[in-house]
């Protein structure tokens, strides 16, 4: 599906990927709808776009089902009916062992990742599935097809929303809507910070992280990838060496990651 004069929706809008993708849909001539649950990073992101006739923001909980179900209906009113969904939101969990997460940062991982993608879902698909050519993202990770120390349930909601994307592609293969699953690898965003998370400050965590890709041209793979109608999109070198490599040797892999990441934990 080609983006230009479409409606696409975004959600995590207001920063990193989110955003990127925003203005980069902008710049192609697409109609965008910016979903995030922080107004003010909304209104960051419409000061740096160049087309606000074809901005709406919208701010919105993603883990509010009520809420996400009233979107449609307001993108719709603001700039036509959807043509495309990008789930792009996503928290992280705290760096600790699964044995030291606190229940109540599991219950937030778990709302945010999986159940705001699937409200995400559900709100939109019946609309989209009506529209001549229409597409559904979401984004999963690298952390969902490969165990990252201090990231299980992180991971573990990653790898639903993978097989989530997977299994609707299976559903949705004679119909005339595209599905992508995007894995990004590490990519250079706020996304610590806006997890309420507190990175590790060790120089070897530091020095553990791997080689990072930037938003914009995360955002750039992940359009150019949507618009050739690919299921898996794999968002920089690393994502796309350790997918094939956790293919191929599952536990070599798993045993790799966890020497570069270790120290990670807190």
């Amino acid at each position: 599906m080609k983006v230009q004069n479409k409606v696409v929706v975004v959600t995590g809008g207001g920063n990193g990927i989110g955003r990127q993708l925003v203005l980069e849909l902008l710049r192609r001539r697409a109609k965008v709808a910016a979903v995030d649950i922080r107004e003010e990073s909304l209104d960051e992101t419409a000061e740096l776009a160049a087309a606000a006739d074809r901005l709406a923001t919208f701010a919105v909980d993603i883990t509010d089902r009520n809420a996400v179900e009233a979107l449609p209906a307001a993108v719709t009113e603001s700039l036509g009916e959807a043509d495309a969904v990008i789930n792009v939101a996503g928290i992280i969990q705290p760096f600790v062992p699964l044995n030291d997460l606190a229940y109540d940062d599991i219950e937030r991982v778990v709302n945010v990742n999986l159940y705001g993608t699937i409200h995400m879902v559900k709100a939109f698909l019946p609309g989209l599935i009506k529209r001549p050519v229409a597409h559904f993202a979401n984004v999963s990770s690298m952390g969902g097809f490969l165990p990252v120390p201090g990231q299980t349930i992180y991971g573990a909601t990653k790898a639903a929303v993978k097989l989530l994307t997977e299994g609707l592609y299976a559903e949705l293969m004679d119909t005339n809507v595209g599905v992508s699953a995007i894995m990004p690898g590490a990519v250079s965003t706020e996304i610590t910070n806006n997890s309420g998370v507190e990175m590790p400050s060790s120089s070897s965590a530091q020095e553990s992280r791997l080689p990072t890709t930037s938003p914009e041209d995360a955002a750039q793979i992940i359009i150019d990838g949507i618009e050739s109608d690919k299921l898996h999109i794999y968002v920089g070198k690393d994502s796309r060496i350790l997918n094939l490599l956790s293919r191929a040797a599952p536990k070599q892999s798993t045993h790799l990651i966890q020497r570069q990441m270790k120290s990670l934990l807190s």
